[in-house]
């Protein structure tokens, strides 16, 4: 279930609401939506009423104003909303999502751009909803998304010097982030080390094989076999070699973790993209820089660190979008278009760094 919230300026919007909430909260606007079939509800039950108009798969289009009084409405006590409704918006809160405007996306980005400017130690923090990606498809099969790519090119303006990633996928180094500038928290897909001399190895297919030859190993912490099937390259060694997924009880590897500190802690600007930072303790890699803290956050959802964006920037929104308006704000015009222009040609690099999935 999902409230998503788009600001004030989209163009559907019919009417003008001041002085209501907060400015930062007035700007935006709520779509609720929930998995629950209300057909199903209203078959089983007398006609309920609803305050909000529900679609058949449980979507509904309203301002945030709208929002607050329902809330509101809830917890009086003399409420007129149902009991079904009230636990239709009491689970769909749960997961409530947030959408800007266009134009609050170039305010930001303007900002940001500046802030990108001043900076003398800016780093990213991206999660796993900062690259959307088609979840229906091989792990091989995924390319590089705006937001890649653009962090990518700040990387290489110097405006970035450092990228922290909880994504598994591969692609931050597929799109060409440098081994020396990411720590990856939770591992790489395509990579795997050797369990004795812990030499890495970059493969261009995931690194999920299995085999006869090499014996399987349950993880003390996770349960599960972490070996690949392949050995070390070094004869002298000749270790198994395992993948570097962290799963559901792992610790984090301690050199990976030691990088990203050593760069959280130089930090005078932190980007973090798509990640609710809710996962100890790569959250609080965020805040470990110079104070006060400069952070932007840009996701669909809130977060626990919202209220330290004071002398940074909080977007609401999918980070292609704002990466977008960042671009347009960092580069010129030619700039821009020179280098978008050479979208396909990385694409077909991409393609020779993967293997083909039949």
């Amino acid at each position: 279930m999902h409230w998503i919230v788009f600001d004030n300026k989209t163009e559907w919007h019919q009417e003008v609401w001041e002085n209501v909430l907060s400015y930062h909260v007035a700007r935006r606007y709520c779509v609720l939506m929930t998995m629950l079939m209300l057909e199903l509800i209203l078959s089983k039950q007398k006609m309920v009423c609803f305050k909000v108009k529900w679609t058949s798969d449980g979507e509904a289009v309203l301002h945030i104003n709208c929002w607050t009084d329902l809330k509101k409405d809830i917890k009086s006590k003399d409420t007129t909303v149902s009991e079904k409704e009230q636990d239709l918006v009491k689970e769909a809160t749960k997961t409530a999502e947030f959408h800007n405007s266009e134009e609050t996306l170039k305010q930001e980005a303007a900002k940001i751009a500046e802030l990108l400017r001043k900076s003398e130690y800016c780093i990213a923090f991206t999660g796993s909803s900062a690259v959307k990606t088609n979840k229906s498809v091989y792990v091989e099969q995924l390319r590089p998304t705006y937001t890649h790519e653009a962090l990518v090119k700040l990387v290489e303006m110097n405006l970035i010097k450092f990228v922290i990633s909880q994504n598994t996928d591969g692609l931050h180094r597929l799109s060409g982030i440098p081994k020396s500038q990411i720590s990856e928290l939770h591992g790489n897909s395509f990579t795997e080390k050797c369990e004795k001399c812990e030499t890495r190895y970059e493969r261009n297919h995931a690194c999920r094989g299995k085999s006869s030859a090499v014996p399987a190993k349950k993880c003390d912490k996770c349960r599960i076999n972490h070996r690949t099937g392949r050995v070390c390259d070094d004869k002298q060694c000749g270790g198994y070699l395992m993948n570097t997924i962290i799963n559901f009880g792992d610790y984090l590897e301690d050199d990976v973790l030691g990088k990203a500190k050593e760069n959280a802690e130089k930090a005078d600007l932190v980007i973090a993209l798509g990640t609710t930072l809710q996962v100890s303790p790569a959250n609080s890699l965020v805040e470990m820089g110079k104070q006060p803290v400069r952070l932007v956050i840009c996701n669909r959802q809130v977060t626990p660190y919202d209220n330290d964006c004071q002398h940074g920037s909080r977007v609401y929104g999918d980070c292609d979008k704002l990466m977008r308006a960042l671009m347009n704000a960092v580069l010129t015009k030619e700039e821009l278009q020179a280098w978008e222009a050479k979208k396909d040609e990385r694409m077909a690099q991409y393609d020779l760094q993967r293997v083909k999935i039949r």
